[in-house]
């Protein structure tokens, strides 16, 4: 009788351990799916501004208002994130509250922190969102072709895709999907595939929202793992 209460003690605990080993890989599997909120929609934690006039500060250009993130666009200035990341699926929604002007969205984005940055940028400008901009030192192949960026702020070089606009009119929401996999950034605007690059000559850096024309605002931020 003793041997049989052993024996059904030792089947239960084993049991129980593949539950937990399997609860685990439950576990571990949503981690790394899980999302990465950037932006908390109440303040600008976890970011940082880097303007052209340091003596602006951060309130007169960016603001959070109704768990929107607000950028007023000039001077001309970048909110980056405080942390490097690489491998992932970035999300941001983008509107223009008025005329529809330009901004862009750095990934990979390097120090100095100056205007413009060592970047790649995922163009935002109206009419030309998911076009393709390598800045200030940075190269990406696309097409066959090496796109190279002088060194220094003003350096750049872009590529202009041939797919018809996606973008929506000003006052609506769009959708911006960028997958960064090493060296290869792929830019989907609400959906459809605009542009894509390969062997980037760099592949983390911080990620930053630009404003550089007229007013634009941005929400629900976050990047999902690829690793």
């Amino acid at each position: 009788m003793t041997r049989k209460l052993t024996y059904w003690a030792t089947g239960i605990l084993m049991v129980m351990t593949l539950l937990a080993s399997g609860c685990e890989a439950v576990k571990t599997k949503e981690s790394m799916n899980s999302k990465i909120y950037l932006f908390n929609g109440k303040d600008l934690s976890g970011w940082a501004m880097v303007c052209e006039d340091p003596a602006v500060p951060v309130g007169q250009i960016w603001s959070v208002r109704d768990g929107v993130l607000l950028c007023a666009g000039q001077p001309n200035s970048y909110l980056r994130t405080d942390k490097s990341f690489s491998n992932y699926r970035l999300h941001v929604e983008w509107r223009w509250p008025a005329a529809a002007t330009n901004s862009g969205v750095f990934v990979h984005t390097q120090t100095p922190d100056v205007v413009w940055p060592p970047c790649i940028q995922c163009q935002l400008k109206a009419g030309r969102a998911g076009d393709i901009i390598v800045m200030n030192g940075q190269s990406l192949t696309i097409n066959g072709t090496q796109l190279q960026s002088e060194a220094g702020p003003g350096g750049q070089q872009t590529f202009e895709n041939k797919v018809e606009s996606s973008e929506k009119a000003p006052g609506q929401w769009n959708q911006y999907g960028i997958t960064c996999d090493n060296g290869d950034i792929k830019c989907w605007v609400n959906g459809v595939l605009q542009s894509e690059g390969t062997a980037a000559s760099v592949t983390s850096g911080f990620i930053a929202l630009q404003g550089e024309a007229g007013p634009i605002e941005f929400r629900n931020i976050y990047i999902e793992s690829i690793r």
